[in-house]
């Protein structure tokens, strides 16, 4: 029986952990999930700008992967989580940083317009499956 691993990002990761007792990601054989990542540094701060929020939880997702020996290379998944609709610049920036990150393999993705996010100022979450290859 495979054995599940827990990690903890480094930073934002370990104030979640103890603010709200939950884990940044699990791999359990050669798959990796992520919790959703927002667009926070380090002390939970959102940007103003929407690109961004979306370019720094897309760094988020990089470091989380990486505590879990991924990358974005194995993303095979995306979900994103949207307050306040898709406004062209959200698609434009998110398929931007697709190419940057994923040049090689664009992953399956799915959008999902919510009303409120983990943290009150947020707009997007971004959660990821990986496969170790």
């Amino acid at each position: 029986m495979t054995k599940a691993q827990m990690f903890i990002t480094p930073g934002y990761g370990e104030k979640l952990r103890e603010l709200l007792h939950y884990s940044q990601a699990v791999k359990i054989g050669d798959r990796v999930e992520i919790s959703g990542q927002g667009g926070w540094n380090d002390n939970l701060e959102i940007p103003e700008a929407i690109e961004a929020e979306i370019e720094q939880a897309f760094e988020n997702v990089e470091r989380t992967l990486a505590t879990a020996g991924a990358s974005w290379k194995n993303v095979v998944h995306v979900n994103s989580y949207h307050v306040g609709g898709f406004p062209p610049v959200v698609n434009e920036t998110i398929s931007r940083l697709y190419r940057k990150y994923m040049p090689d393999r664009p992953p399956i993705w799915t959008q999902t317009g919510v009303e409120a996010l983990g943290l009150p100022t947020m707009r997007i979450e971004i959660r990821v499956t990986a496969i170790l290859n």
